[in-house]
């Protein structure tokens, strides 16, 4: 399969440079090679700004760009981002429960990733369910660094990234496939229907499946005792999504969207113990211009997931737990603008929305024969309010924007019902667990002084809040083999404050941006580990009634190997710059270049992590490059490069070595309706580990081996 591989690879290479030859002759300049970025609208910012009006720092990855890449899904397009911290492991070969983003070294699951304007964070785990984004429905990515909570409220510290899709364009059909290394493959269709100026349609659906690269018993530290249940990470995913737009009246635009995905895998490692997640999704909304400088935007959307996880054993022998995760969210948002211009007030907005997620969990521990050891369920529900106001306004005398923001958000959490039980839940004991509840202030000020007309220097300030995951407040789990998690139902959020500083220089055929930050987290949410030496928080693993609540047996936490629970006990502090560049240096020729350095330690602690040592997941320096060539119009061959500096896996511990990575891409139009492309990730097949996303690892990751892919488009 590999041999067959690199033969198409070669022939796609061989004829895409013969065709560039004989048409050598014919090469003309694009029509115009300006940077047309600076018009661009950020959707994100809920205000209509243009790029070239950002007081954040903000990159637009345009369709080019993500068909440049030579990666095959969203996250790991946005790992070459500067300021993302996402390993060299594609989203599918991870757990659903830890595909998430980190942003500035804060942490996973503090960034806000959006689809079209409405929020696409799971609502139990807070990670990001990649597989709903297929890379054939994006249009673009917009990507805005810093708080942002003065406009979104929760998971607005890391920033915010909209994806926005496609949207219908004209009547007709669109297919996309692709298939390569490791049986990995994805197919695409989308139908369009313009049915007039007031209704169009958008069909779209897609499957992907692989059978994965990391065989896990292979990578030490922490290898299985027994492989004979080991597996790489099979997984397979659809997605199906119906987007109407219509206009009911002259003055208003109005959208309906309607998605159904599922996502299943074997990223627990052992075949034996698969993963499923269902989710069904609606939204609708309008803007309606009451008038010529006046609109209303009302937005609803409603989520439905149902997620059942199972994990093995050690050996992966039998299953010992499984976990039952009903889950949803119903939210709604309205929003007024009025574009005044008026006593230095050139915008103003007021906007309210709600939102709630109920949850249950129910796990149950297994024996060795199956038999339900004993029972842990929980279900709660948290509910936000949020109240926000901008202002944007222009000085006279001298060429200075600024935007003042404030929100304030109303949050509550309740777990009405929390129990441990015996076998197969005789025995009940209920837990007595209070509401919890916060208000949260977030303001924000933003600065940009207009120096040319290409040159800029932009400052922002802001304070942010991120509330716990309902993983965290309701799902205990574990066994003797790996240790055992509890939940903590009296969680609160945590909250930042921080600043950026940056500068951000445009010219004909380029731009470079460069952004220095310092962000704060106190209260942060983390894993508190218990061992016997912390014996005030030592305590038996059975409750009132001595029921063994994980399923092991009666024993105090010093004997496990590790016990942890959920707390706000952790201050952390991130610092760093970020540089990014493109040139289109000819016709022919385009350069693009990023830069990041991050210093994220923690000042206070009440964990085992130490202080002032660089978090783990967190690499200090990354850097990537990459060269386009263009031998014809229709034609561009992309060489990247990442280097990645030496990290620790988890804080302080499993050190992993510094990487460098190359990819290649090609791409080539053959018709108007027609396109090519051939990609190969690790092109010259380095063997290395790549860093941890999560607070804690106890084992090595392998970095994505070499893999090529080939693929085609067609619209008719």
């Amino acid at each position: 399969m590999y041999k067959r591989f690199q033969w198409i690879w070669h022939t796609f290479v061989l004829c895409f440079f013969s065709q560039a030859a004989m048409t050598w002759a014919q090469i003309a300049p694009p029509p115009n090679y300006d940077q047309k970025l600076s018009d661009m609208v950020v959707n994100a910012t809920r205000s209509g700004t243009t790029l070239d009006q950002m007081s954040l720092n903000t990159t637009i990855l345009t369709k080019e760009v993500l068909e440049s890449s030579p990666d095959q899904t969203i996250d790991q397009v946005l790992k070459n981002v500067p300021g993302v911290f996402l390993n060299d492991v594609p989203y599918y070969q991870k757990d659903p429960t830890g595909q998430s983003i980190n942003v500035r070294g804060l942490g996973y699951g503090r960034t806000l990733v959006l689809i079209d304007g409405l929020p696409a964070n799971d609502a139990f785990y807070g990670t990001v369910q990649w597989n709903l984004v297929p890379m054939s429905s994006i249009e673009s990515v917009e990507f805005v660094r810093g708080g942002v909570s003065s406009l979104y409220g929760n998971y607005g510290m890391g920033g915010v990234i909209n994806i926005n899709t496609k949207t219908p364009k004209n009547s007709s059909q669109e297919v996309s496939v692709s298939y390569g290394s490791f049986a990995t493959g994805n197919v695409a269709a989308s139908k369009d229907l313009i049915v007039s100026d007031a209704m169009q349609m958008r069909f779209s659906a897609d499957y992907f499946s692989s059978e994965g690269f990391q065989n896990y018993a292979t990578i030490s530290p922490a290898a299985p005792s027994n492989t004979a249940g080991m597996t790489t990470n099979t997984t397979k995913n659809s997605n199906i999504r119906l987007q109407n737009y219509f206009k009911p009246t002259q003055d208003t635009n109005a959208f309906l969207r309607m998605g159904y995905s599922t996502m299943a895998d074997l990223s627990n490692n052992f075949a034996i113990a698969p993963n499923l997640v269902q989710t069904a999704d609606v939204a609708g909304g309008s803007t309606t211009n009451l008038d010529v400088n006046k609109k209303v935007q009302v937005n609803a959307y409603y989520q439905a997931t149902n997620f059942y996880k199972q994990t093995a054993n050690s050996s992966g022998t039998y299953i010992n737990a499984n976990y039952t995760d009903p889950y949803s969210t119903l939210g709604a948002s309205a929003q007024y603008t009025h574009d005044l211009k008026v006593a230095g007030i050139d915008q103003y907005i007021i906007g309210i929305d709600t939102r709630n997620i109920s949850a249950s969990n129910k796990t149950n521990n297994l024996s060795t024969v199956g038999a339900v050891n004993s029972v842990s369920y929980a279900q709660g529900q948290q509910n936000f309010y949020g109240l926000l106001g901008q202002i944007k306004s222009s000085a006279t005398a001298i060429p200075l924007e600024a935007t003042l923001g404030a929100r304030v958000d109303v949050w509550n959490s309740q777990t009405p019902t929390l129990y441990n039980a015996g076998s197969n839940g005789s025995n009940p004991v209920y837990q007595s667990i209070s509401n919890q509840s916060k208000t949260q202030l977030s303001p924000s000020l933003g600065l940009l002084y207009k120096a040319t007309n290409n040159l800029d220097f932009r400052s922002a300030a802001y304070q942010a809040f991120h509330a716990p995951s309902m993983n965290n407040t309701l799902r205990s789990y574990g066994n003797t083999t790996t240790g055992y998690s509890f939940s903590n139902p009296n969680l609160t959020p945590e909250t930042m404050t921080g600043y950026e500083v940056g500068t951000d220089y445009r010219w004909k055929s380029g731009f470079a941006q460069l952004t220095a930050f310092n962000n704060y987290i106190q209260n942060a949410i983390t894993s508190y580990k218990i061992t016997s030496a912390n014996s005030a928080f030592a305590y038996s693993l059975c409750n009132a009634s001595g029921i063994p609540i994980s399923g092991q047996g009666c024993k105090t936490s010093g004997a496990y190997t590790n016990v942890s629970y959920y707390t706000n006990q952790q201050n952390l502090l991130s610092r760093g710059i970020e540089l990014q560049y493109h040139h289109d240096v000819n016709a022919q020729w385009a350069l693009d270049g990023g830069y990041s350095y991050t210093r994220t330690v923690l000042t206070w602690t009440a964990t085992t992590d130490p202080i002032n040592t660089q978090v783990g997941g967190v690499p200090m320096n990354m850097a990537n490059a990459a060269i386009t060539y263009y031998p014809l119009p229709e034609a561009s061959l992309t060489t990247t490069v990442r280097y990645v500096s030496n990290s620790w896996m988890a804080t302080g511990t499993l050190p992993v070595p510094a990487y460098a990575v190359v990819g290649l891409k090609a791409n080539y139009q053959v018709t108007p309706q027609a396109a090519l492309f051939a990609s190969v990730v690790n092109l010259l097949n380095r063997q290395y580990v790549t860093f941890n996303i999560a607070s804690q690892a106890t084992a090595y990751q392998a970095g994505m081996p070499q893999a090529f892919a080939v693929g085609a488009r067609l619209i008719f």
